[in-house]
């Protein structure tokens, strides 16, 4: 009988099927990594303890201390033979030919005779040294016996004892055999001690010349911090240029390139040196390698500025002292000096100070003037604070156009005859059409009687790409914008640099980011003083200061955007540039917003009182004169105080702000002008008549 088996627990897996067959994947453990070769770690922990900054650093000092020892003996070989020999007048002689100095050649030449003379006149005195030397000796030590017997004489005599005659001679010989005993004990050690006596002596030497390679020096030296520039440093910075030419010329000098370098001068918060270059070598080469040069002589770029003078073959460096650049200027003295006036023929606006620390002032008299620069870079404050100088003689006239519209010229209103502020299409037509008006100023001028003397007439226009890039075109299709023949702003700009200097009508501009399209040739080439802050490329450079100054050194593409902000290279014949030199780099005075007011209210108060008009009326819409013959009406001749409020009256826009400056300037050359009656200014309603109807006959006869 079977007994029947009762599970308790419940089978997790239920029982498999019949045919079914179970196929299990046995998955091997995972092979251990190979291990890593004995010369592949070993390589690699040499390679990290080569490159570790600590074996660099050890490895750096080691070969630091041993060229000071070895080139310190150079320098000192080389001094001595200097010294024994006519090695040093014959470098300076043949540093004379070849810098074509003939004159300090016979000089050095005579020199050197003199010394050769000298020379030989040692060497013939030593044919007889000998034997004067041996009667020398001979006298002395028979003398010194002579006298040492004396002595023993005198000692004997006084202590009654003949043996005292030889006790000064015997402490002699007693003396002088504890001297050699003395040198026999110290022998020994001066063997060991003398020569690293003497390596030390080189040592230091090598270390006061810094006599070792560049990448060896201590990281304070490296990086340039209070290093002078001394002429070994710059002929090696010229030699290490990588110019064939110009390092084997300096290999084969005889100076080793001394003979090259004019006096090194302290210029402001740097120094200036001349160099001639040797046959072979070109200006440019040495141009082209700026930021190396700069490198070599441990500065930064920024820091170093060369220069082409007059000189054939000659380059002139200025090497600012470490981190000079970076320290800001002192404040305008137009800030300062709440006295100030300003002379617009005769006086020169100051603007700033140049790398030598020199104060830089410009001439504004009769002068185009364009500035322009990178966005941001000071370009409206540099702009300005010259117009600010100009506002402070009274007799100057504005008409300012600010096409970027935030406020940076809201101080010249009331200063201003016009100011047009805003970036808009409608803002760039209102300043063209003030542009127009000032060409109309200029020619109504040149039609004057000669000799006439006009007052200056400041045509400002800041942005001005807006107005050049504007796309508006009036109602006969005109462009406002462009550098086409019929551009309205192009023509007018054109227009007063062609003629306007000679009437003191001047154009100034300001732009950004210089192009072909948004400042045109014609244009740019059009103004006397050209000055730019950081650009982006050499082309632009050009474009901004022209050919002639980049190719004689000007590179404001190399200011550094952001950092150099108000630093200026200026090209004018305003300004005094350094003889031979086509432009100056200035760093020109902040003058920010509050400061800006202050000044023009002190040139308001010279002033009787201007009325700014913030747009150009339109010539359709009113018509002034027809309006002044309005408000005079029946009467004979009115007061030009009650013209003005009658014409007030009239049109509040148009003339509500109106001055007897205003009054003068729409009536003269009419023949309606103001003229004094019983002590009064009055106008006259016969003269408007006429001037009217002259103006309708010429009319007609146009027609």
């Amino acid at each position: 009988m079977s007994e029947n088996v009762v599970r308790l627990h419940k089978n997790p897996e239920p029982p498999a099927a019949a045919g079914t067959v179970t196929t299990l994947t046995v998955v091997p453990d995972p092979a251990s990594p190979a291990p890593v070769p004995l010369w592949v770690r070993s390589g690699r922990a040499l390679r990290t303890a080569v490159t570790h900054e600590r074996t660099r650093t050890a490895a750096r000092a080691v070969t630091r201390h041993g060229l000071y020892t070895v080139n310190g003996g150079r320098i000192v070989a080389r001094r001595t033979w200097d010294g024994r020999t006519g090695a040093r007048y014959e470098r300076m002689l043949r540093a004379a030919e070849a810098a074509g100095n003939y004159e300090v050649a016979e000089e050095w030449e005579e020199r050197l005779q003199r010394f050769r003379e000298a020379r030989h006149r040692r060497r013939m005195d030593l044919l007889h040294s000998p034997l004067d030397a041996a009667k020398g000796v001979g006298v002395g030590v028979g003398m010194g016996i002579g006298v040492l017997v004396a002595l023993g004489v005198v000692m004997a005599i006084n202590n009654h004892d003949v043996t005292d005659v030889i006790t000064p001679l015997a402490a002699t010989i007693r003396f002088i055999g504890t001297l050699i005993r003395i040198v026999q004990i110290v022998w020994p050690y001066a063997v060991v001690i003398g020569p690293l006596v003497t390596l030390l002596g080189l040592w230091s030497v090598g270390a006061h010349q810094q006599a070792a390679p560049h990448w060896a020096l201590p990281d304070n030296v490296r990086s340039g911090e209070g290093e002078p520039i001394t002429p070994s440093i710059v002929v090696k910075a010229l030699r290490d240029l990588g110019i064939p030419a110009l390092r084997k010329a300096i290999q084969e000098m005889g100076d080793v390139g001394a003979g090259m370098l004019g006096p090194i001068r302290i210029a402001g918060c740097g120094v200036e040196v001349d160099i001639t270059l040797p046959s072979g070598v070109s200006t440019n080469e040495v141009q082209n390698r700026r930021r190396k040069l700069a490198e070599n002589l441990t500065r930064h770029e920024h820091e170093v500025f060369i220069t082409i003078p007059e000189a054939a073959r000659t380059v002139r460096l200025w090497i600012a002292d470490s981190g000079a650049l970076d320290e800001p200027i002192g404040p305008s003295p137009l800030v300062t000096d709440e006295t100030m006036t300003a002379d617009y023929a005769k006086g020169r606006a100051p603007w700033g100070q140049d790398l030598r620390g020199d104060a830089a002032a410009l001439s504004l008299y009769q002068r185009h003037l364009l500035i322009t620069g990178l966005s941001n870079q000071g370009k409206t404050v540099a702009l300005r604070s010259l117009a600010l100088w100009l506002a402070l003689d009274k007799s100057v006239q504005f008409l300012m156009g600010d096409l970027k519209g935030v406020g940076d010229w809201a101080m010249f209103d009331g200063l201003a005859t016009t100011l047009i502020q805003g970036p808009t299409d409608e803002h760039v037509i209102q300043v063209t059409e003030m542009v127009e008006g000032a060409v109309d100023e200029m020619n109504r001028r040149i039609q004057a009687p000669p000799g006439t003397v006009f007052p200056p007439l400041i045509v400002l226009v800041d942005e001005a790409q807006v107005a050049f890039m504007c796309p508006a075109r009036d109602e006969d299709k005109r462009p406002y914008g462009g550098s086409k023949a019929n551009s309205r702003y192009f023509m007018a700009v054109r227009k007063i640099h062609n003629q306007g200097r000679a009437v003191n009508v001047l154009m100034w501009q300001g732009t950004q980011d210089p192009t072909n399209e948004n400042l045109p040739k014609l244009v740019r080439e059009g103004a006397h003083t050209r000055a730019s802050l950081a650009l982006g490329t050499e082309s632009q450079a050009r474009m901004a200061l022209g050919d002639k100054a980049v190719d004689g050194g000007a590179a404001p593409n190399l200011l550094r955007p952001g950092l150099d902000k108000g630093t200026l290279v200026v090209a004018s014949d305003g300004i005094t540039i350094p003889a031979g030199q086509s432009s100056i780099t200035v760093r020109t005075h902040y003058i920010d917003d509050d400061a800006a007011e202050a000044i023009t209210d002190r040139a308001k108060a010279l002033r009787d009182g201007v009325t700014t008009l913030h747009a150009i009326e339109r010539g359709a819409e009113r018509d002034p004169l027809a309006d002044i013959a309005t408000v005079v009406g029946d009467a004979t001749r009115v007061r030009t105080q009650d013209v003005l409020k009658r014409l007030a009256v009239l049109n509040p826009d148009a003339y509500g702000k109106w001055s007897f400056l205003d009054l003068k300037r729409v009536l003269e050359g009419t023949g309606a002008e103001p003229y004094k009656s019983d002590g009064v200014m009055v106008v006259g309603r016969d003269r408007l008549a006429r001037a009217l109807g002259n103006r309708e006959g010429s009319a007609s006869a146009a027609e």
